[in-house]
């Protein structure tokens, strides 16, 4: 049941931020959708091809096809005004994408017996994968490698999850909500890694 959870509230929320950035983009409605798709289900095969799943399971997620469809059609046929509203929660969604993609994702490799490794660096794709290949078709620079902390924060869900501090189900939407205001509070301060830039 957190499984379907993690699932249904991470392809909701990056659906609905891979749509309103090709709105922002001005594409047109196949542009919408297939960006759309991109976001929500790019880190899961990604993290497939990582941890040895078959990336052909994600034709097994016909639900979540179904979800994300809705979630992008009523994004695409909203008014204006709504749409810009929505556009004000952005990080909102993507915090939310972040933090369930990235449980789901460290709680896959976990439930396959993967080092501890392993599960960090699955929980990092699945929560950051979607939003980097977004950013890309996009053409826009990476949120994950230049804004405020982003992928740190998927490299947590790993950490807790690979030593074993989450036993239940409740100790799994406390770390989801812990993220998303971990990733929210680091866009409030702007906090940032160190970064250096080569003078010209």
């Amino acid at each position: 049941m957190t499984w379907d959870v993690f699932n249904i509230i991470g392809t909701i929320a990056f659906a609905l931020s891979g749509a309103i950035v090709a709105m922002e983009e001005e594409y047109d409605i196949l542009g919408v959708y297939v960006l759309g798709f991109a976001t929500a289900f790019g880190g899961g095969i990604i993290r497939n091809l990582l941890i040895g799943v078959p990336v052909t399971n994600i034709w097994n997620q016909s639900t979540l096809f179904t979800i994300a469809l809705l979630s992008m059609t009523i994004v695409f046929c909203s008014p204006g005004s709504l749409i810009h509203r929505w556009k004000r929660w952005l990080n909102f969604f993507d915090a939310i994408g972040l933090s369930a993609f990235a449980i789901q994702g460290a709680s896959y490799a976990h439930s396959m017996h993967h080092s501890i490794s392993a599960v960090i660096i699955a929980a990092v794709m699945t929560g950051i994968g979607g939003g980097l290949i977004r950013d890309l078709l996009a053409g826009r620079k990476p949120l994950v490698l230049r804004d405020e902390i982003y992928a740190v924060w998927a490299i947590f869900v790993g950490l807790v999850i690979g030593l074993d501090l989450v036993q239940n189900a409740w100790h799994t939407y406390l770390l989801f909500v812990i993220v998303v205001l971990l990733r929210l509070l680091s866009i409030i301060f702007k906090w940032n890694l160190p970064r250096r830039a080569l003078s010209r």
